[in-house]
């Protein structure tokens, strides 16, 4: 007879799972009933835990910004460009780490005050260095939403780093767009080089958040 215990049923573990699973099967593809599969737990037992999925994918977010916070390197020194250099480099590379991770993120609430730390300490960097709070606010959360809405249609394309889905072949649109030649063109511009469309689209809202607030 096996002595060999499992680890309590609790929201961390659930969501810990869920998050494993969803870099197999993605988001439409992760219910409750698969992830009580991969507890080997019956399904009922995790709406003692989460009353929908978007409880728990509410969860997860707050799982994955535990982590994402735990990478963090955050140096008091930072101006507040550099701030938002790191901390959207930051929030892009933790979102790839996981298959429709943007979308897991967008729109949900964190069950915790986890968040609470950095938030106060990136809006007391923006407002030393000139930013009313409302400034600050609207800057940080402007490049969060460019950050996140990048990396959902960025994994649209590419739904894992290195992976990439079908009907994305730049030759093939540019033939069926050829009456339509800049248009044709600009599918490298949109489908290519993410890495370098993110850190120009980046540079460029933090280069109109200084000239819109005057504040260098």
């Amino acid at each position: 007879m096996s002595t060999e215990r499992r680890a309590p049923l609790d929201r961390r573990r659930v969501a810990d799972t869920a998050l494993r699973l969803l870099n197999e099967v993605g988001l439409d593809g992760l219910t409750l009933r698969a992830i009580a599969r991969e507890l080997d737990v019956k399904a009922p037992a995790l709406y003692w835990h989460f009353k929908d999925k978007q409880a728990l994918l509410d969860e997860m977010a707050t799982e994955m910004y535990r982590r994402m916070a735990a990478g963090a390197s955050l140096d008091p020194a930072d101006t507040w460009r550099e701030r938002l250099l790191k901390a959207n480099r930051g929030l892009r590379a933790a979102l790839q780490g996981y298959r429709d991770g943007a979308k897991v993120f967008s729109g949900s609430r964190f069950t915790g005050i986890e968040h609470a730390g950095q938030m106060e300490d990136n809006l007391r960097l923006f407002t030393a260095a000139g930013f009313t709070l409302a400034q600050a606010v609207r800057a940080l959360t402007t490049t969060y939403l460019y950050t996140l809405g990048f990396v959902t249609e960025e994994q649209g394309v590419q739904p894992l780093p290195g992976e990439r889905r079908e009907g994305f072949d730049m030759n093939e649109r540019a033939r069926l767009m050829a009456d339509f030649p800049l248009s044709a063109q600009a599918g490298a511009e949109i489908f290519e080089d993410y890495d370098g469309h993110f850190e120009e689209g980046l540079a460029l809202l933090i280069e109109g958040i200084g000239t819109r607030y005057g504040v260098a």
